[in-house]
């Protein structure tokens, strides 16, 4: 979905004055839940969040045009690849206060940003079409087997949750390996690629494929209810299973933000993402977004386990999601080379 930048929280941004008791958010996440955390920050520190939300790429050109002279503190986006491309630029300043490296598993952080929620990229299967050995034991790798031929749908190649798995996919196996992955992969296309994640699911529920790639949290979105009951029926037809987990474990990607270097607020800005990795913060996150927890020893699965989903599947812990950075570029050029539209 596509956003207007738009002020949200405008008074101190508008009149350039600085306020000490304030910290500006530039965010690409559109979750009205968001707002509503920012607000328990406030209530409970007295330090006022100002958002301005929009596309990832206005919010990048903004903050870099304005230079020196940007109000932003904080830059959150929707995964991983894009806040390590920005940080390449220069754009971010260390942001790791101890208490953000003692709740963050080292795989979701770097120096200079941080995840705050991670979702899992994972297939939705038909419980109709597709046997229990066919899916067993099934791999990312495996999807580019002849025996999918024509049963396969997933997003369009300039998705950035699919730039970011088959940038883990180089990361693990090499750029030829994965070129010659990504040439028989698309041939099992059951459909040319098109629509969201939730759309996937839906081909796979009305027969359309055997199998969709998407994340968790859209399949769960589904089956609350709160896309309507033709989508959470639809949802109700398939099943999740989590790729290799008898090898690195299941593709993750994160949420995340970093301080700008030019933050005039950066006590305000650590304090803010210190929020949002305690306890309360997650659990708001769960329940609302149906991601999952960035933190270690969060005991409140419960939402996300009755959305159908596991709690304690095997992650990729070994493949750091600042590899994604490095291999988005090679990553989008393989799918296009590939036929990937």
């Amino acid at each position: 979905m596509k956003f207007v930048l738009a002020i949200i929280t405008t008074i101190s941004l508008l009149t350039g004055h600085l306020n000490a008791n304030e910290v500006n958010i530039f965010s690409s996440r559109h979750y009205d839940s968001d707002i509503q955390l920012y607000e328990k920050f406030t209530n409970q520190t007295g330090i006022k969040v100002n958002i301005i939300s929009g596309e990832d790429a206005a919010l990048q050109k903004r903050i870099i045009e304005e230079g020196a002279d940007s109000k932003a503190d904080i830059y959150i986006t929707s995964d991983a690849g894009r806040l390590g491309l920005f940080d390449s630029k220069g754009m971010f300043q260390n942001s790791m206060s101890s208490i953000i490296k003692d709740k963050v598993p080292v795989n979701y952080r770097s120096e200079n940003w941080t995840g705050i929620s991670k979702r899992a990229r994972i297939i939705f299967y038909s419980i109709d079409r597709v046997k229990n050995h066919e899916i067993e034991n099934l791999n990312y790798e495996d999807l580019s087997n002849l025996k999918w031929k024509n049963r396969i749908v997933i997003r369009q190649s300039n998705s950035i949750y699919n730039q970011s798995l088959l940038a883990s996919l180089i990361s693990n196996n090499g750029i030829v390996n994965t070129e010659n992955w990504a040439k028989e992969f698309v041939k099992n296309f059951s459909r040319s690629p098109k629509g969201n994640d939730r759309a996937q699911i839906l081909a796979v529920a009305s027969g359309e494929a055997d199998i969709a790639i998407a994340n968790t949290y859209y399949y769960a979105l589904m089956l609350s209810g709160q896309k309507g009951k033709d989508q959470q029926e639809a949802a109700q037809k398939v099943l999740p299973f989590y790729p290799n987990q008898n090898n690195r474990g299941t593709h993750m990607n994160i949420s995340g933000a970093g301080i700008l270097k030019t933050s005039k607020n950066k006590l305000n800005a650590i304090k803010f993402l210190e929020f949002l990795l305690s306890k309360e913060s997650q659990e708001h996150i769960v329940k609302n977004t149906y991601e999952y927890p960035i933190i270690k020893d969060f005991d409140s699965y419960e939402l996300i386990s009755k959305m159908n989903l596991e709690i304690d599947f095997k992650e990729d812990l070994l493949t750091p999601v600042s590899d994604f950075a490095k291999y988005q570029p090679d990553a989008l050029r393989i799918m296009l080379q590939a036929g990937w539209k």
